[in-house]
């Protein structure tokens, strides 16, 4: 474990309230922790999302929410938080699917939707230590880059969907003003845009779908004011993280709140290889809101931040921790770029990042293996299994009758509808 003489920084300051000044090189060993946490977060949604298409409850979280934190193992303690609600989303145009996975079962639990993610809070316990309630909206992001990066259409949207009406008044007045303006919205550089295809995911709702009534987008709102309503005698955060797709959706996530109306909770998001989401002028409204801060962790190697490029007019979002793989002697030379991109890989790295100049060592208790889960990016040496995250089996058990059959889920890790009208 590492030891610091240097001051402890504040909680506003973690989450950014200085832009995270000379906390990030030297990485503040605080702040390392929190991004780990942060990580591990994100890494749940992974463990915990159900891949196998022969299920048919492909899609969906394989764990229910009362013991969500146990079953994915949260170190040190599943105690300290609770789920408080899933999120899930459909999309309203032509995504791949290495973003939305379906069951081939005729009895899928939902054809429509699939889960993406959960928003928990600190525990009653943990928050009267801290004294603070934190409150972290985590979004499952993809591992199949893949599958999408080159199918995946890059046009950018207006924003207006989840503008406040005053910011679209605002635009307007400008816009009629500004003589100059394209009457083409599309052309239209003053207007904030973001890519069709995070925004679609966001803010869509599917009447077909019990889970996707409602968007994602208004599921959340909702959720977050509910909890800023239950504990409004106590101090609150907001954090927001979330890897690659994730990572996306938790700016768009932090940008929402601010514009319509959160603004005297700090807004922060913690993202991880988050590919670009918006245009300058998106950007430029972000920045206005002096209460959300933003922090990608990026490997620099990896190419998916780059995506869709600045040549198409996106630009990177927030403040950056670059760190590069290719510092730790525990990881293959590898040229596979899923393994640049990998969550565990990167934050195996953030355990023991010591600038670009300084020697890798790991400065906080971090198992090895994790880097694994679904990988096989740590040296062969090492001993470690390649994608060693699985379900027992596959899932596969023995029934009465003698016939091997897809273990049914506990009651409690039923998928359940939860949206709010």
């Amino acid at each position: 474990m590492e030891t610091t003489t240097q001051p402890k920084p504040s909680w506003a300051e973690l989450l950014g309230s200085n832009n995270w000044e000379g906390l990030l090189d030297p990485l503040d060993i605080i702040l390392r922790e929190f991004i780990l946490r942060c990580g591990d977060f994100c890494q749940a949604t992974y463990d915990a999302f159900n891949n196998d298409k022969n299920s048919k409850y492909a899609g969906s979280s394989r764990y229910g929410k009362k013991s969500f934190f146990h079953k994915i193992m949260l170190q040190p303690s599943p105690d300290d938080y609770q789920v408080h609600a899933f999120i899930y989303a459909t999309a309203n145009v032509s995504v791949p699917g290495a973003f939305f996975l379906q069951s081939i079962s005729r009895e899928s639990w939902d054809r429509e939707s699939n889960w993406m993610g959960y928003i928990a809070t600190t525990s009653d316990e943990v928050s009267q230590r801290l004294g603070r309630r934190e409150i972290y909206v985590v979004w499952r992001g993809t591992t199949r880059v893949s599958e999408w990066i080159n199918d995946l259409r890059a046009k950018s949207v207006s924003v207006a969907p989840i503008l406040s009406q005053k910011t679209l008044s605002t635009l307007m007045t400008l816009n009629t003003r500004d003589s100059s303006s394209s009457s083409d919205s599309d052309e239209d550089e003053t207007i904030p845009k973001v890519m069709q295809g995070w925004l679609s995911i966001y803010t869509s709702n599917n009447p077909n779908s019990a889970f996707t009534k409602v968007s994602a987008r208004k599921h959340v709102l909702t959720c977050i004011n509910h909890l800023i309503k239950k504990y409004k005698d106590e101090e609150i955060s907001i954090i927001i993280t979330g890897h690659s797709l994730g990572g996306c959706l938790s700016i768009l996530t932090a940008f929402d709140l601010a514009e319509n109306g959160i603004s005297d909770i700090p807004v922060s998001a913690f993202t991880f290889g988050s590919p670009q989401v918006g245009n300058q002028a998106f950007n430029d409204q972000l920045n206005k809101f002096s209460n959300v801060k933003i922090l990608n962790i990026k490997n620099k190697i990896d190419l998916i931040p780059l995506f869709p490029s600045k040549l198409l007019g996106y630009v990177n979002s927030g403040n950056e921790l670059i760190i590069d793989t290719r510092k730790s002697s525990s990881l293959k030379e590898s040229k596979n770029t899923l393994d640049w991109h990998n969550l565990q890989g990167m934050l195996h790295v953030v355990a023991g990042w010591n600038g670009a100049d300084g020697e890798f060592e790991l400065k906080v208790q971090r198992s090895l293996a994790l880097v694994n889960k679904s990988s096989e990016f740590l040296k062969d040496e090492l001993l470690v299994p390649g994608s060693w995250w699985i379900e027992k089996n596959k899932g596969m058990i023995l029934n009465g009758n003698g016939e091997w059959v897809l273990e049914p889920p506990d009651e409690e890790d039923i998928p359940v509808p939860e949206y709010t009208e």
